[in-house]
């Protein structure tokens, strides 16, 4: 039997915001999300030595981004992709995120701010994010300076991000070490509103809501973030329906027990482990959508969220054969 859920847990998912769409938009969204993070302003972050920031190539220009490191010596590299829906989300309401991957893996972290939608539809962070980790790679020195141990990791939305753009490194003849995909959205056919396609992924009925991201929440993002809904089929918002995973970056992949992403993450690490990509799978038992973001009150998230590190920070140092 699966873990219930986390007391702590649930005693903070009424404080947490997105949960009502019929009265959301992407501003209210955003500002929503940034004021959570405002809100434990008085809580030292995770000490980091370097941060600073610089800019990076997106798919139409320079994007801001965050450079996190300690020491200044060789090191892993991972460029790190917010989540937030694609819509909300930026380089303040994950930076503790970042500073922990920095803690407890070891690497050089670029957070990367990409375009956002509805200003920027797809595949607009999709292209961002790809344009990211190639303008890393070719400016390696400045950042941990080794070629392979390069690994790109990302939450919810930034972990599809993350999973779209470990696919295109492949194609590209880039070697990544690694990818942590933290709950990520792997399958967006029918924008999670399609009766058919929902069926395929229990986990979107029985976590529809009550634990902080709804189903209905994921439709309002997908509704924002494809301009058409045919595109959900496209592999570059919906890695599952790849027509080959063979060959990506080994992969860590989590997810939470009480989420409507649940089935389709756990879906992908097996398509992954299918096509012989090594994979090491953490279910998130007792835990909810957002949970590498509560590791402060709850030792069950923090716990959890550091065995995935660890997993990725094991791919980083063993490096690109």
């Amino acid at each position: 039997m699966p873990l219930p859920l986390d007391p702590v847990v649930e005693k903070i998912i009424p404080l947490l915001p997105l949960r009502d769409p019929t009265v959301m938009t992407p501003q209210s969204a955003r500002d929503s999300l940034r004021a959570l993070a405002d809100a434990r302003a008085a809580v030292p972050p995770p000490p980091v030595e370097h941060v600073s920031d610089i800019e990076v190539q997106g798919g139409a220009g320079k994007r801001p981004a965050r450079l996190y490191r300690n020491g200044s010596g060789r090191a892993p590299t991972v460029i790190f992709f917010h989540g937030g829906g694609w819509v909300a989300g930026d380089l303040e309401t994950h930076d503790r995120q970042a500073r922990n991957l920095v803690i407890e893996t070891g690497a050089v972290v670029i957070s990367v701010d990409y375009r956002r939608p509805p200003e920027t539809r797809f595949p607009g962070a999709f292209e961002d994010a790809f344009a990211a980790v190639r303008d890393v790679v070719a400016r390696i020195g400045e950042f941990g300076g080794d070629l392979s141990r390069v690994g790109v990791a990302g939450d919810s939305a930034g972990g599809n991000l993350a999973a779209t753009t470990a696919l295109a490194c492949r194609d590209a003849g880039i070697k990544l070490a690694g990818q942590l995909l933290v709950y990520p959205v792997t399958d967006v056919v029918g924008n999670f509103a399609d009766p058919t396609e929902n069926a395929r992924f229990p986990s979107r009925a029985e976590n529809a809501e009550g634990y902080f991201l709804t189903r209905a929440t994921m439709e309002w993002f997908c509704g924002h973030y494809l301009a058409e809904m045919a595109d959900g089929a496209d592999w570059r918002v919906s890695p599952l329906r790849a027509k080959s995973l063979a060959g990506v970056a080994p992969a860590v992949v989590t997810t939470a027990w009480f989420d409507p992403l649940r089935d389709e993450g756990h879906a992908y690490a097996r398509a992954l482990k299918a096509a012989g990509v090594p994979v090491r799978y953490h279910e998130g038992e007792g835990l909810i959508h957002g949970y590498f973001g509560l590791g402060d009150a709850s030792e069950t998230a923090r716990t959890e969220a550091q065995r995935a590190r660890a997993d990725f920070k094991a791919l980083l140092v063993k490096g690109v054969a």
